[in-house]
């Protein structure tokens, strides 16, 4: 029989194992004007993903403190899908090389 854990390692769980990667949000196409916005919870933080004038997306987590101004988090379009990450440490999406790309062919054993 397991022990549930207290809500103290549950929340350090929660901020070591999961809030410091990247997150999909929705797909880029839920945001298709700009001015579009939509509000989302990420592990328990509201957040407001919006396109601005530029069509550029970009993400803000809402404070619950009043009058606290929105803190932007780090936001990102892959392959059409958008991505955020609540840590506030430099973790970067993957980006391919342009100079290492390779086309890899290959056959399979029963050909």
């Amino acid at each position: 029989m397991s022990i549930p854990p207290d809500d103290r390692s549950f929340r350090r769980e929660m901020a070591t194992a999961y809030r410091s990667g990247w997150h999909f949000i929705d797909l880029a196409t839920a945001l298709p004007h700009s001015g579009d916005s939509l509000m989302v919870t990420v592990f328990g933080e509201p957040v407001v993903v919006t396109r601005d004038e530029d069509e550029d997306v970009r993400a803000y987590r809402c404070l619950r403190k009043p009058r606290g101004a929105p803190q932007p988090v780090r936001c990102a379009i892959r392959y059409g899908m958008i991505f955020v990450n609540l840590d506030q440490r430099d973790h970067r999406l993957a980006e391919p090389d342009v100079s290492d790309v390779r086309t890899i062919s290959a056959t399979p054993r029963s050909a």
